[in-house]
């Protein structure tokens, strides 16, 4: 039999490239972040642009009430880190609201995106870029 918590919450994983996020939301009075285990979201993206990126799943979503969002995150560099997040946030809002499935997924927050760099292979320089040729 589980035991009852205090707070409970509501928990979603977002993907983009090599970086994944774990998201927690649990219902609060006002709307928070806390990244990597205390950080606030001005402290973590120092880019205005990471920031409006992490905060735009909650902007479809108009939610009437506020949440506190905490979110470990790893892997991958900033910006794929803030998509990382946005993807796990987008999946919590559809576990609180179904019905805002359709918005979040027209805008394509839904979407885990996978493109990545493509592996180096053997005799080129890069993954597709080959040495130059040399007739004689």
């Amino acid at each position: 039999m589980e035991k009852e918590t205090k707070h409970k919450y509501i928990e979603a994983v977002g993907r983009r490239k090599t970086s994944i996020a774990r998201v927690r939301a649990t219902v609060a009075s006002k709307n928070s972040f806390v990244i990597n285990d205390g950080k606030t979201i001005d402290d973590y993206f120092k880019n205005e642009a990471q920031r409006i990126i992490v905060s735009q799943a909650l902007g479809v979503a108009k939610l009437p009430g506020h949440l506190t969002i905490t979110v470990k995150v790893s892997g991958g560099g900033i910006n794929s880190q803030a998509e990382a997040i946005r993807h796990g946030i987008a999946r919590i809002l559809i576990l609180i609201d179904p019905e805002l499935r359709k918005d979040l997924k027209k805008v394509g927050y839904l979407k885990r995106d996978p493109r990545a760099k493509e592996r180096r292979k053997f005799g080129l320089k890069k993954a597709r870029k080959a040495p130059q040729w040399s007739k004689r």
